[in-house]
Parts: C-alpha cells; sequence; structure tokens
C-alpha cells in the first residue's frame, strides 16, 4: 500500500478481506519472529504464525466495523501468537522430547558478564545455554523471550501478559536469575563475576514504544 492508502485499522473497519492482508504484509515478520524465539523450530514458527493469523481473522469476522477501527493490532496479534504457542506448549507437555533448537544468541544477562552472545561463540556453551532456557518454567520465558529477544518494553509484555508491569518485571528478573544460576552457565561465567545476580541493571534492553493494551478484545480473541 502507498502513503494515500487508508491506515490499516481504518482499513479493518472498511474492507475487512483487504484489511486482513495488509495485517498479514506488516505484522507477519513480527509474530513469526516472536515465535521463531519461543519455539525454537522455524517450522514450528510457521505452524504456530498460520494458526495465529487464522484465529485473529475468525476473531475480526465476529468484530463490528466499529471495533476493528479501535485495535492496537500489534499487541492484539502477539497476545494470540503468545496463546497459541501456550497450547503448543501443552500438547508438547504430552509426548516426549523437548525442541533443542531455541535461538538464543540474542538474550542479553545484563548484570556487566559476557552475556549469551558471547558465549554462543562456543558450541559446547550455546547447548548449555538452549537447554537452560528451554528448562525455565513458562511463566518465566516467555516474558524473558518477549523482553530480551522480542525487544518488547515492560509495558507492552503487561499487555500480552495482562498482568501488572510490575509482575512481568518479576518474572523477567527471576527468569534471568535462574538461568545465571544454571550449573553449566555459572562455570562458564564463573571467571567474570558472579553468575547467580538478580535481575537486569538499569539502563539494558532498549526497547521499542509501548502500546496501551485492550485487554477486553485479547480475551475474547484468544481465550
Amino acid at each position: 500500500m502507498d502513503e494515500t492508502t487508508l491506515p490499516l485499522t481504518e482499513l479493518l473497519a472498511t474492507d475487512l478481506d483487504d484489511g486482513f492482508t495488509e495485517l498479514v504484509r506488516t505484522q507477519a515478520g513480527t509474530v513469526r519472529a516472536v515465535l521463531l524465539r519461543l519455539s525454537g523450530s522455524a517450522r514450528d514458527a510457521d505452524d504456530l504464525g498460520q494458526e495465529t493469523f487464522l484465529r485473529a481473522y475468525s476473531a475480526l469476522r465476529g468484530y463490528p466495523p466499529e471495533r476493528r477501527g479501535q485495535l492496537q493490532p500489534r499487541a492484539w496479534l502477539l497476545t494470540i501468537a503468545a496463546n497459541v504457542w501456550r497450547n503448543h506448549v501443552r500438547t508438547l507437555s504430552r509426548r516426549p522430547g523437548v525442541a533443542d533448537s531455541i535461538e538464543v544468541t540474542t538474550i542479553e544477562i545484563p548484570d556487566g558478564c559476557p552475556g549469551p552472545e558471547q558465549l554462543a561463540l562456543d558450541g559446547a556453551r550455546r547447548a548449555r545455554l538452549v537447554a537452560a532456557l528451554s528448562r525455565l518454567p513458562d511463566h518465566h520465558r516467555l516474558p524473558v523471550v518477549l523482553r530480551h529477544i522480542g525487544e518488547l518494553s515492560y509495558q507492552e509484555v503487561a499487555g500480552i501478559l495482562d498482568c501488572p508491569v510490575g509482575t512481568v518485571k518479576a518474572q523477567v528478573s527471576r527468569g534471568l536469575a535462574a538461568l545465571r544460576a544454571e550449573p553449566g552457565l555459572a562455570a562458564d561465567r564463573g571467571t567474570h563475576g558472579a553468575a547467580g545476580a538478580t535481575g537486569p541493571a538499569p539502563g539494558g534492553t532498549t526497547a521499542r514504544t509501548a502500546h496501551e493494551p485492550a485487554r477486553t478484545e485479547r480475551k475474547e480473541a484468544t481465550g
């Protein structure tokens, strides 16, 4: 679309099919990037991305035009994507085996020590980091990935998870602390300082501008 075309939300309100095409064009990359880092599998990310947009289209068809025009597309879609991933994890938990190809080389553990990006230079260390991330409980893993790999602000993550910002900060801090406390990672980092420090330091990863969550919309679309 060129600069003379309608804004995305207005297009969704006036022409759902054209608006949805534009929604996919502008947001599919972000949705896939988040799902790729959560699932660790390009194939799973593609499948989960398709499911995300199918669920989004189904929800949009049930919305009146006025409501479609008031959506915040990015936050709304990532909420659906997060719920799709949760369902995927529940399915995996019923079967043996865990994904072993999670892309974690861009996570930073901001305590002044070398982060995973440096550790990833060593294949064995990277394997240990991958395993450590996969062992995080979902309520820590998802916010850590959204914050430090998805590069979302705490406000954005709070909107997606439908919880207070303070809760998100605590979950991210505990998730990072759990990663630092992993025996294999602690041994890798032992010569660089304490591996068990808690929480991100001020002035860490710079995130994109937060979007105000639309909680009712997200609950109905993703329930």
